[in-house]
């Protein structure tokens, strides 16, 4: 029996009952990824987590990017030297200069401007549901929250948000939609940075962005394509994967009302509660593909050099083996050690300020609307198709 392909699946529920079937049929498995490129794909926790570690699965550089024969040199270079397709000693460097500017005590002071701004998202949230009796919760909340955090965070001024916004989905696609499309969107995106980073040399300001120009370690420095290609990774990775943590975990809290009482009667639970979230409903389906740099086995299949290797966190964080009961969300579950901000020397730097969004988001959100349920029928919702995300295209809601 054929199985679906998991990256085509757009209903909602499909990807995970996709990727079951392939899961019980064993760890590892050669699927054509919507790029047509031929990949191994890693489907349970044991052996994603030991791959996730293993150097001779590397990312090979910034080649490993969408469109990289088919951009001018100049763009390609300003947007894709940075951490996620960077190997140690490389990855090393930019990571330890990057951490210097993204602190823990930068993220926690985020805190009350992220409440005020949920407070605001859910007054326009109220207002919709009084006019018209329903509201998109992925359009009016969780799309703008973060977009608005990063925004703030890196100091991308209000007048130019609408633009920014105009040219994330083209760069999210990659190498699923068109060269034309990504590179309007990437020569934009480039030079707006770079129009922005001269800005804040003339006028350095209390945001990450004048931090990463200020970052150092000894006498070194990020270049000026580290500097561009890092505040394009941050902008991407640092919105849209905590959209998806916002919207997937308001449709499995309303879907699961006994789960959501919960955690409303005792709000301490609130931090686990984000992590079985992320376990349940990962907001990236794979990692970025590595190749491996040596012959390599894995679950006792040889693998030759130079083949792509992907690593599925929505498997691996419903893997069987691993996890109880794994497609049953429960808020109160002891380990939740998932792979959804990766694992190893790749683990997501944003992860602090994801569950901090997530944390204040969620909770704000089912205790200013108590009787908010879903408006239509959770399996006629839909995923935008993708390699990476896994992000709904809308989430209708209604006061019940």
């Amino acid at each position: 029996m054929d199985t679906m392909d998991p990256f085509a699946a757009v209903p909602n529920g499909a990807r995970h009952s996709a990727l079951a079937e392939l899961v019980s049929t064993g760890p590892l498995h050669r699927l054509v990824l919507p790029t047509t490129v031929s990949a191994w794909v890693i489907t349970s926790y044991a052996e994603a987590r030991t791959a996730l570690t293993d150097p001779r699965l590397i990312k090979g550089g910034p080649r490993n990017s969408p469109f990289a024969d088919e951009l001018d040199p100049e763009t390609f270079a300003g947007l894709n030297h940075h951490m996620l397709v960077a190997d140690p000693p490389t990855h090393t460097r930019l990571r330890r200069l990057v951490s210097t500017a993204f602190t823990r005590r930068q993220v926690e002071r985020l805190a009350p401007g992220i409440e005020t701004l949920c407070a605001t998202l859910l007054d326009d949230v109220a207002k919709q549901l009084a006019d018209t009796g329903e509201a998109d919760l992925m359009a009016s909340f969780a799309y703008p929250l973060p977009m608005t955090v990063i925004c703030d965070l890196l100091g991308i001024p209000p007048e130019a948000r609408t633009d920014v916004r105009d040219w994330i989905p083209p760069l999210l696609a990659g190498g699923v939609g068109t060269f034309e499309a990504y590179d309007a969107s990437a020569r934009r995106m480039l030079a707006f940075t770079r129009d922005l980073i001269a800005e804040k040399r003339r006028t350095p300001a209390d945001d990450l962005l004048t931090a990463l120009i200020e970052a150092r370690d000894g006498s070194d420095r990020l270049t000026e394509d580290e500097l561009t290609s890092m505040v394009f990774l941050l902008f991407i990775a640092g919105h849209d994967t905590t959209v998806s943590l916002i919207a997937n975990g308001a449709l499995a809290l309303l879907t699961h009302p006994h789960q959501l009482a919960a955690v409303r009667a005792d709000p301490e639970r609130w931090p686990a509660a984000v992590e079985e979230l992320l376990r349940f409903d990962s907001p990236v389906q794979v990692t970025i593909p590595v190749a491996t740099a040596e012959p390599v086995e894995i679950d006792g299949t040889p693998i030759e050099e130079g083949r792509h290797v992907i690593v599925s966190l929505l498997a691996a964080n419903r893997d069987p083996a691993r996890f109880p009961d794994p497609d049953e969300l429960n808020l109160t579950r002891a380990d939740g050690a998932h792979l959804a901000f990766g694992h190893g020397i790749h683990h997501c730097v944003g992860a602090p300020l994801a569950r901090l969004e997530g944390r204040i988001a969620l909770r704000a959100l089912t205790e200013r609307f108590p009787d908010l349920e879903l408006a239509i029928d959770p399996a006629k919702l839909e995923r935008e198709p993708s390699l990476l995300f896994n992000k709904l295209t809308s989430l209708p809601v209604r006061m019940a």
